[in-house]
């Protein structure tokens, strides 16, 4: 009689792809409702953060990042990441946006500068910038 033979490792925290779609959705719109009020009655929210879904989700960021190496959960982990970065993109366009710059490297984006020369040398024109990463086919 032979074996039957066992997965190795953990068994998986999700069992599939919908119960994982519903708690990153229920993380989402968790963000749409104030953590606190501040002192001039503005409410304020938390932003949209890797660390944040993978907490609400009662995981590791890197278990997290573990799940989208998996073919099944691949589009669904890559979506939310997608939603996380969108919201430090759209933080850009904001005064303070140095966060945002920081968590948008994580996501591949490079700091770039961009240097014009005109036909006088004593004028150079410098425009600082941070540009999502684009691979060349």
């Amino acid at each position: 009689m032979a074996e039957e033979s066992k997965p190795f490792g953990r068994p998986l925290k999700f069992g599939s792809v919908i119960e994982l779609q519903s708690k990153i959705d229920a993380y989402f719109e968790a963000l749409k409702q104030p953590t606190h009020i501040d002192k001039d009655g503005i409410p304020i929210y938390d932003p949209a953060t890797i660390t944040g879904l993978a907490l609400a989700l009662d995981t590791s960021r890197q278990t997290l990042m573990n799940y989208e190496e998996k073919e099944d959960f691949f589009d669904t982990i890559k979506k939310a990441k997608t939603r996380v970065e969108h919201f430090a993109e759209k933080k850009l366009f904001s005064p303070h946006c140095t966060g945002a710059i920081f968590a948008l490297k994580n996501f591949g984006w490079k700091d770039a500068s961009e240097v014009k020369q005109t036909g006088d040398p004593q004028v150079i024109v410098t425009k600082n910038y941070v540009a999502p990463v684009v691979e060349k086919q």
